[in-house]
């Protein structure tokens, strides 16, 4: 390991030269042949080989002294940032047995404190966890309520001190404050009580592919270990989770893969019964449960590739012939959550690329009158379903989100059609919507097919073409990402960058069809869109041709090193966040979490068209020697979606590859996992850093134009 820096106390020059991984022979062994891995030593599962931890560490230091050039400016984005967080602030509370339930902030702190009070006058609050004091002594941390009893008098709560999202449950007496001694350990964090209150069901993992498989049933007082396994999901290719219908009358087991569903139910007053399979799985049809005054509701694929709402009669579970239709399919629209109340239902719904809210009022699961749309005054925004844990209440909780409008929680009577704002989420630093601009423009992709887009930017910034860019992609699992407002952003806005999310094939924001035309054999699309997006946007003068910056996270990350082997002339810098880009080796190891669960979305690396066609976009695999824009790349060493040492391996073959001298730095987190830092504002330094990164590169001289790759 001479080709290292040494780990020492004082961080490197910036002169010196950064850090180059050793090479070590490694046949990666497939059914279609070996291929040489020499970084395939950089991983090591106990995340304890001294080898391995020097070379993270001496990238660590290599990084901070690449950004020693522009420290003052890191500091300052912190301080910015930092300074539109109203710190004292809290949610609006919701309503549920007779309390009012809220998540607040103190002043400096940096965890929630989870506090309710009676839903009287006079009542005092009362704190359900101030995670601050639990986190205390740990690097990382995360808790939050997991399951409240029927009473509100016991509370099961999962914490993380890893970040690997591997959690312990305990109990807490609401009345006392006192945990019970019970401890349970390898859980995904999911619990539900049973009427009788003493009778606890969760999920828990497998200690080695961390993959939800088993839900236990866990009787107060006793031994965990003795608790009984009510179902176990032994194809690995499904996860499990728990949760309660709306009525709360019904436990519902949910296993779930790609593109299959199945759920169980059992009744919380009888915990000790057997359980009921709803509807049997089979390839191709997804759907989920709920129940309300003598019926079921279910959102599904079966017959409607962008979901439709059918119900069926609570006797008729297991009967799939019975169920009839409560909302019918539309080409146009996918139906992406829905909301029951005694007399109404909601339909949360995607058309052309945005997320709305429907209203239908409804009597015995008929629906009666004209259905209405919650309204909104802006052409680029998103609407999302808030807490609503009463069935018997005429009030609807939403959400609604622009790029330019912080979150706004509303309160709609839906007898009356009264919208109350019950909260507008404060930004100081003297923000001012009206200063920022919301725009929605469609790019034709090369295949002739129209991807939306959704960009802000500050009213003083011209579009002729000599603004920085930094845009955003997914575009993988039918996740959609939303043009929601994040505060962070005003710093680069405010500096005459243009932000844009490129809606791209591969999420759900146009339907089913969308994420389907995005993923397995057709996953080119995804990167296709991206890079048509960009070229896109600099020929209608939104940006500077040498000043594009592009970020994406996990399989975002995985866009950004397919588009930068295409086209690494495009960008000027990247932003790549615990990215997913050692594809094919990944693929090929079930070991690794995560991994079988995924064969339905990128293809299984066993058959040889998957193969061929995975190892043809993979980011690691297609590294080669041409000029690459500058990077930065971040991981976190307990990350247990994406593990660490796919970026390192990519950063290490990109370092002993590419001809440029750009900036390539490698900062992983030693304390973190997939989801960076705990703590909101050490989460805030981490977006400082990036921020900093391409505003110095945007500021300083562009490098020669790089010839498009051959």
């Amino acid at each position: 390991m001479n080709s290292m820096i040494p780990a020492v106390a004082d961080p490197p020059a910036p002169t010196e030269n950064p850090p180059l991984a050793a090479r070590r022979e490694h046949q990666v062994e497939s059914p279609h042949g070996s291929r040489s891995d020499p970084y395939y030593w950089l991983r090591d599962d106990s995340r304890s080989d001294a080898d391995v931890l020097a070379y993270l560490e001496a990238e660590n230091l290599w990084y901070e002294s690449y950004a020693a050039r522009y420290r003052p400016l890191r500091e300052a984005l912190y301080k910015e940032i930092k300074g539109r967080i109203k710190e004292d602030d809290a949610s609006v509370p919701y309503r549920s047995h007779g309390y009012l339930y809220r998540t607040r902030f103190a002043e400096g702190s940096e965890y929630p404190i989870y506090v309710r009070e009676a839903d009287r006058p006079d009542a005092n609050e009362e704190i359900v966890l101030d995670v601050n004091a639990m986190a205390a002594g740990h690097d990382y941390y995360h808790a939050h309520p997991s399951a409240y009893s029927r009473s509100q008098k016991l509370l099961a709560y999962a914490e993380d001190d890893t970040g690997r999202r591997q959690y312990r449950i305990r109990v807490r007496d609401l009345e006392s404050g006192v945990d019970h001694p019970d401890v349970i350990t390898g859980t995904n964090g999911q619990s539900v009580w049973a009427d009788d209150e003493k009778t606890l069901f969760y999920v828990e993992n497998d200690p080695e592919s961390l993959r939800s498989c088993r839900v236990r049933r866990h009787i107060l007082g006793t031994d965990p270990a003795t608790d009984v396994t009510v179902y176990e999901e032994t194809d690995t290719s499904f996860y499990t989770s728990v949760g309660k219908t709306g009525s709360e009358k019904y436990l519902v087991i949910h296993v779930s893969s790609t593109v299959s569903d199945e759920e169980r139910i059992l009744p919380l007053a009888a915990p000790l019964t057997d359980l009921q399979l709803f509807a049997p799985r089979q390839r191709d049809f997804l759907y989920d449960a709920d129940h309300i005054d003598g019926r079921w509701v279910i959102r599904t694929d079966w017959d409607a590739p962008n979901f439709r709402l059918m119900q069926v009669a609570e006797r008729a579970i297991g009967k799939r012939d019975e169920w009839t239709d409560l909302v019918a399919h539309r080409p146009a629209v996918f139906l992406n959550a829905y909301a029951l109340f005694e007399r109404y239902f909601v339909v949360d719904e995607r058309s052309e690329g945005l997320r709305r809210l429907r209203v239908q009022a409804w009597e015995n699961g008929v629906p009666t009158g004209n259905a209405t749309y919650v309204r909104s005054d802006e052409p680029a925004y998103t609407m999302s379903l808030g807490v609503n844990p009463e069935q018997a209440s005429v009030i609807l909780r939403y959400h609604y989100s622009s790029l330019t409008t912080p979150t706004s929680t509303f309160d709609l009577n839906m007898d009356t059609g009264e919208r109350t704002l019950k909260k507008l989420q404060p930004v100081l630093g003297g923000f001012d919507a009206s200063h920022y601009r919301c725009e929605r423009v469609w790019v034709t992709a090369r295949d002739a097919v129209r991807v939306p887009v959704s960009l802000v930017y500050h009213i003083g910034t011209r579009r002729d073409g000599r603004a920085p860019l930094l845009q955003y992609g997914y575009g993988s699992y039918g996740h959609a990402i939303d043009p929601t407002f994040t505060s962070s952003i005003i710093s680069l806005l405010d500096r005459g960058f243009v932000y844009a999310i490129a809606h791209i094939r591969g999420g759900e924001e146009m339907g089913r069809a969308w994420y389907e035309d995005g993923k397995k054999l057709k996953k080119q699309n995804t990167f296709n869109d991206f890079i048509d997006v960009s070229e896109a946007l600099i020929s209608l003068g939104y940006a500077a041709r040498n000043k594009v910056f592009a970020e994406g996270g996990s399989a975002g990350g995985l866009l950004m090193g397919a588009v930068i082997n295409a086209r690494p002339d495009l960008y000027r810098g990247i932003l790549a966040d615990v990215p997913f880009v050692d594809v094919v080796t990944t693929m090929l190891d079930e070991s690794i979490p995560l991994t079988t669960n995924e064969f339905d979305e990128w293809g299984n690396p066993k058959e040889k068209g998957f193969y061929e066609y995975m190892l043809s976009y993979s980011p690691y695999d297609n590294v080669r020697a041409q000029a690459y824009p500058a990077m930065m790349v971040t991981t976190g060493l307990h990350d247990s979606q994406v593990q660490y040492f796919e970026p390192a391996k990519w950063v290490a073959k990109l370092r002993s590859t590419k001809t440029d001298r750009e900036p390539l730095v490698l900062k992983t987190n030693m304390e973190a996992g997939h989801g960076g830092k705990s703590g909101r504002f050490r989460q805030l330094e981490e977006i400082a850093e990036q921020f900093a990164f391409i505003i110095d590169l945007a500021e300083s001289t562009p490098p020669a134009k790089r010839p498009p790759a051959g």
